[in-house]
């Protein structure tokens, strides 16, 4: 696994052993930062479950502003930092070893893209998304990036959060979301 472009492209980004994180596969990554590729510069980012920080990482490579990174896993969040310090983005990443819950909860920050991919069978994504859009966390023209099994149906969401286009690859699917501009 390796950052695609930007900053730190080629960098190697060091992956958890076993079967407890589904890293995002290179071609998938590609095809999603190809549809938000104009979306990333200057943006805060928040990368919600981290894993091993891939999604965050490449925004930032690609010139996001920073990123807070967060996932509850001591041993996924170790990675996530070590990723950070390979690819020099320690001044602009903060890790976060909490529940999303209790970060979402207590975040004063507000996010110009969100990344969401959880385990698939966990719930967690449509939590995430109830949790977010009730704090209303994401600026005006803002974007949530859902990562989920391709025949999973996320929900609509209330104003001023529209579900956009959704992309699949083979067996997964991202799904896009804006928050629009208020009236």
């Amino acid at each position: 696994m390796r950052v695609i472009t930007g900053l730190a492209k080629g960098r190697r980004l060091e992956e958890l052993p076993g079967l407890d994180t589904r890293p995002t596969t290179a071609r998938v990554k590609e095809g999603l930062f190809s549809a938000i590729q104009f979306d990333i510069e200057g943006r805060r980012v928040l990368d919600l479950f981290a894993g091993t920080g891939q999604l965050g990482i490449e925004a930032l490579s690609r010139g996001a502003s920073f990123c807070d990174f967060v996932d509850s896993a001591p041993g996924a969040l170790k990675i996530v930092q070590r990723n950070i310090k390979t690819c020099g983005f320690e001044d602009c990443a903060a890790c976060h070893g909490k529940d999303f819950t209790a970060f979402l909860s207590r975040s004063r920050e507000r996010y110009g893209l969100v990344f969401l991919d959880p385990p698939y069978a966990s719930g967690n994504l449509e939590r995430a998304l109830e949790l977010i859009t009730t704090i209303d966390i994401v600026v005006e023209n803002g974007i949530m990036v859902c990562e989920s099994p391709a025949d999973h149906v996320l929900p609509e969401l209330p104003a001023p959060y529209e579900k956009g286009r959704e992309y699949r690859y083979g067996k997964i699917k991202f799904t896009l979301y804006r928050r629009r501009t208020n009236p």
